[in-house]
């Protein structure tokens, strides 16, 4: 829906291998539930893709009074803020873009540590859900775009402004097509020469090409 209003998708994409590196043990499960199991090199990986709204400044969907103008139809994303989707991310008021006073008047979202909000734990499972059953179309729709770079899980991303006419078209057509049954395959851009080595000695495979069809986002301390 965001596309076909006229925004912008950005394609973000990040991975670890089969052996568990690029992902902390206790966060695994989650991680592997998200993904797609893929191949790279001589080893399997598991890569996770976001489709998000690219928007730079305020949000197109706003009014002149920053009301929304879709808030019937507003997508997940906006419906679960600011609770996070991700279960090992904590609320962090710090960081979000709420004014002090909405937390201050607004309801207690956790209580002892738990989401009290039945309604909002919903639309996040729903959402987890999503993640989960669309990752292979996901996958499939990179493969038809030409998407098959990504970043080490925690070292980064790779992101994707694909052309928003050429997105559409192949999203109608993937979606009306059976899905592959094999793995794709798919290479790492990494931040430098110890995550590199890293990913080939465990069979990975690793581009060291400047990337052109997408930029590289370091999560890498300076």
């Amino acid at each position: 829906m965001w596309a076909a209003d006229g925004g912008q998708v950005i394609v973000l994409v990040e991975g670890f291998l089969g052996n568990g590196l690029g992902v902390a043990a206790q966060q695994r499960e989650h991680a592997e539930r998200r993904s797609a199991a893929v191949n790279s090199g001589t080893t399997q990986a598991h890569v996770a893709i976001t489709f998000a709204a690219y928007n730079a400044g305020r949000c197109r969907n706003l009014d002149d009074d920053n009301l929304c103008r879709i808030y019937e139809r507003r997508p997940l994303v906006c419906r679960i803020y600011p609770m996070e989707i991700n279960p090992h991310i904590p609320l962090n008021p710090a960081i979000k873009e709420c004014p002090p006073e909405s937390w201050e008047k607004g309801p207690d979202l956790i209580i002892g540590g738990e989401l009290v909000d039945q309604e909002l734990a919903g639309l996040i499972q729903r959402s987890r859900q999503a993640d989960r059953d669309e990752i292979r179309t996901k996958d499939a729709i990179c493969a038809s775009l030409g998407i098959r770079t990504t970043a080490l899980k925690g070292d980064g991303f790779t992101a994707y402004l694909p052309d928003m006419g050429a997105f559409a078209s192949v999203i109608e057509h993937v979606t009306q097509q059976p899905l592959p049954t094999d793995g794709s395959e798919w290479q790492f851009h990494v931040s430098g020469d110890d995550i590199a080595s890293q990913l080939l000695s465990g069979g990975a495979r690793v581009t060291t090409e400047p990337p052109l069809q997408y930029t590289f986002i370091s999560l890498r301390a300076a």
